[in-house]
């Protein structure tokens, strides 16, 4: 089960439903929304994303790049330069992909939820990949009755990091997989060293080119 490229909108990620299936359209579609500020994305996020992609069949993991998250500050660095690095990282990835859904606006799950739901058919699967750090917090998200209702979240361990499961809510704790890099120590070691093996090659080399995270402290 493959996919076709195809055209988007900068704002609407859309399932391709009739290229994801075999004919007589039978299979469902399994796809996962992974968010995050990725500033920068690193191998720890690829990582996760290809675990949880092998071990629960998904055929696609959208990688949504978070505009202005509700519950932190503003990101270092603009919209732009994060999800171009995303695109760069998961060039090559075939169930991966880049989605712009959250560019220019507050990123409130539940409307990216809402809108990549709209894209699948009724039997398809939607998944919400995410860090132990942040299910911790779901409670406190726009609408999270309707958040846990819509999805199954596929939690992958932080070292550190507690969380209870909200009432209602489909969870499968992946124990064995694990956040073990930050993107806020990879931000001050960029400052110190100007590299960072954690990195793709092509996301760093993105980094030197246009002077991200010079002058951080």
């Amino acid at each position: 089960m493959g996919f076709a490229r195809v055209r988007r909108s900068p704002r609407r990620t859309r399932i391709p439903k009739e290229s994801t299936r075999v004919s007589g359209g039978t299979d469902v579609l399994r796809v996962a929304i992974f968010g995050g500020t990725f500033d920068p994305i690193h191998s720890a996020h690829l990582a996760v994303a290809r675990e949880a992609a092998d071990r629960f069949g998904l055929d696609r993991v959208l990688f949504v790049t978070a505009g202005q998250p509700p519950h932190k500050s503003q990101p270092r660095t603009p919209f732009e330069h994060r999800h171009r690095m995303v695109e760069l990282a998961v060039a090559g990835e075939p169930r991966f992909e880049a989605s712009r859904l959250e560019a220019g606006r507050t990123s409130y799950s539940i409307q990216t939820i809402e809108e990549v739901r709209a894209g699948l058919g009724p039997a398809d699967e939607l998944f919400f990949l995410i860090g132990a750090d942040a299910f911790a917090e779901v409670g406190a998200w726009r609408r999270s009755e309707d958040v846990v209702r819509m999805v199954t979240f596929l939690v992958a361990a932080r070292p550190g990091h507690q969380y209870a499961v909200p009432a209602g809510a489909a969870v499968i704790r992946l124990d064995t997989l694990a956040f073990s890099v930050s993107s806020s120590a990879l931000r001050e070691k960029l400052e110190r060293t100007g590299a960072a093996e954690e990195l793709p090659p092509a996301v760093l080399q993105y980094i030197h080119k246009h002077g991200l995270y010079r002058g951080l402290q």
